[in-house]
């Protein structure tokens, strides 16, 4: 594997060419360099989208491009134009992987299918996220978040908790399909290390989320005749929420195991529910599951939360305050574990991250650049290639790279 490393994370040494954009593909690049890859993010001359997206200091470094670009080095060039091409054929030379998102056809358009790369590069690692398989007939679709939420499934099982089919207020295709290229781009590293040999990796949004999606909701799907509907009836239940307290607080309350429903129902003084036979068993609970959590929610009403969280965590029932995405600034566990990062940006100021959960007992991660401006890295990334100086200086002139 390559040589230039900046980490001593378990990934120090492999090499990255990341041309991914918007949120996907650069927050698995992001674990990957978090890991000790060294990733090179492959910007046209106008950026990432995402540069431009959320609160700003200055122009092209916003929030959301922040929080998942930091650890790269930022490469702007034009793959359109002759010479760009050129330098970054030389660039590729020296990678361990090549990741993109973009369709098929637009990769192709610039010269930059696996054929191709394999040819400049035969031990390449080369992974390409996309919408669909492209072995169906919805190959060529474009695809967003939103509607792989949609098509996988998922926008319609909400219908059952919030009465009509709805997008999760979370790009969870996104991030699923992008810790998906993560632990493929891995596997592919290890049997490159096994074996030498590159291949061709692809993870497509649609097949990724139905895997995802269905894990438990293929239900009675599964048997073949159908015993029953697809869907996991507590998942989709209408009265699994959050459950307000005495004083008008919310909890998360999730007795689940025979134990822990004995339990909470004896706190609850009401015994007689665990012999219940609509309650007596995990599958009986199941087969009632409206009835027994609308019982939880008036059960739960009866007390405040700081009397039922103390209770609970005691009795060794799963429960915890429901936070917002504020609240867990201050969390106390998050807080407790250090698991907040705070970075001096050259420009940007001063700026939040999460951590990274993941920890090696002898290789770990870590938080060593900020998010780069655009064209950061340029000249530094081709010299480090082994593009002359010069042929370097007129590619900036020709403006078929910029630097920062």
């Amino acid at each position: 594997m390559n040589t230039h490393s900046q980490s001593d994370g378990p990934l120090s040494g492999v090499k990255i060419a990341d041309l991914t954009s918007v949120l996907l593909g650069p927050f698995a690049t992001q674990i990957l360099a978090d890991h000790g890859a060294d990733v090179i993010k492959i910007e046209g001359l106008d950026g990432d989208t995402t540069r431009d997206i959320g609160p700003r200091h200055s122009e092209g470094m916003a929030a959301v491009y922040m929080h998942a670009n930091r650890n790269k080095r930022s490469l702007s060039i034009d793959l359109k134009n002759k010479d760009g091409k050129a330098a970054f054929v030389e660039f590729l030379k020296t990678v361990d992987v090549f990741v993109h998102n973009m369709r098929p056809s637009a990769v192709n358009r610039l010269g930059l299918s696996y054929e191709e790369v394999k040819k400049i590069n035969p031990g390449i690692i080369y992974c390409g996220a996309f919408g669909f398989s492209q072995d169906g007939p919805y190959a060529n679709k474009p695809a967003y978040d939103d509607m792989i939420q949609g098509v996988s499934g998922i926008a319609a099982t909400q219908s059952d908790l919030v009465g009509r089919p709805s997008y999760m207020p979370t790009v969870l295709a996104d991030k699923a399909t992008g810790l998906t290229v993560v632990y493929a781009i891995t596997m592919a590293l290890f049997h490159k290390e096994r074996t030498g040999r590159g291949q061709e990796v692809k993870v497509p949004m649609f097949e990724t989320m139905v895997q995802f999606h269905m894990l438990e909701h293929i239900y009675g799907e599964h048997f073949i005749p159908p015993q029953g509907t697809a869907g996991y009836p507590r998942a989709t239940s209408p009265t699994r929420h959050p459950y307000k307290t005495k004083d008008n607080k919310m909890i998360g309350v999730l007795p689940y195991v025979d134990k822990q429903w004995k339990a909470f129902f004896d706190l609850a003084e009401r015994p007689e529910l665990m012999q219940d036979p609509r309650f007596c068993s995990i599958s009986k609970r199941l087969a009632n599951i409206d009835e027994l959590y609308s019982i939880l929610s008036d059960i739960i009403e009866t007390r405040t939360a700081e009397e039922w969280l103390s209770m609970l965590d005691e009795a060794g029932i799963p429960a915890v305050p429901i936070n917002t995405a504020s609240d867990l600034i201050s969390d106390p566990h998050l807080v407790a574990t250090n698991f907040w990062h705070e970075m001096e940006h050259p420009t940007e100021g001063r700026l939040r991250f999460t951590g990274i959960p993941t920890q090696f007992s002898q290789t770990p991660g870590s938080i060593r650049r900020h998010p780069p401006l655009l064209g950061e890295h340029s000249k530094e990334v081709l010299i480090e290639s082994g593009v002359p100086e010069d042929t370097i200086n007129n590619l900036i002139k020709s403006k078929a790279i910029k630097t920062a």
